[in-house]
């Protein structure tokens, strides 16, 4: 019984790997979520192997009551799906800085605080790239946070357009 378990574990080692997918070197677009209204983020892609990639994701966002900044990085595993399909799953983490600005509401002045914290993530998705050097893609990030501000469980789904080169 134990053989069979080694060998049904060879022969799905063996079809991940030939069923990889050619990554590209680098890839640098935009991703849209909306993780506790954080929005837009600039993301960039680096090929590490043939089935592995590194993500960093920068999001910088505000208006006239706060301003945030936060930084995700991801490992990523890669897999074929069908002829330009591969989903992907990866984990890592980042960081975040959050403050808002003082502000009168009713007569009443509420004054500025700031916040930053760390925070875990881990990622799965699926993208489709095209004949021209551009990829789409379609992810669920769930995060989990280590301070006041952006303590416990929070999710987030992205829709990133890529170019490829």
């Amino acid at each position: 019984m134990r053989k069979l378990f080694l060998f049904i574990g060879f022969l799905t080692i063996t079809a991940l790997a030939a069923n990889a997918q050619q990554i590209s070197e680098n890839a640098i677009g935009i991703r849209f979520g909306d993780n506790n209204g954080f929005g837009g983020e600039i993301s960039y892609q680096r090929k590490l192997s043939n089935t592995n990639r590194l993500e960093v994701d920068l999001g910088i966002r505000g208006n006239k009551n706060y301003s945030a900044f936060k930084a995700t990085g991801l490992y990523e595993w890669v897999w074929q799906l069908e002829d330009r399909f591969n989903w992907y799953a990866g984990v890592g983490g980042g960081f975040g800085s959050w403050k808002t600005k003082s502000q009168t509401i009713n007569g009443v002045t509420v004054n500025s605080s700031s916040s930053t914290s760390l925070f875990g993530a881990g990622v799965i998705g699926v993208e489709y790239s095209f004949d021209i050097p551009l990829m789409v893609s379609l992810d669920f990030r769930p995060e989990f946070g280590f301070s006041d501000a952006y303590d416990g469980f929070n999710s987030d789904f992205g829709l990133s357009v890529r170019y490829q080169f």
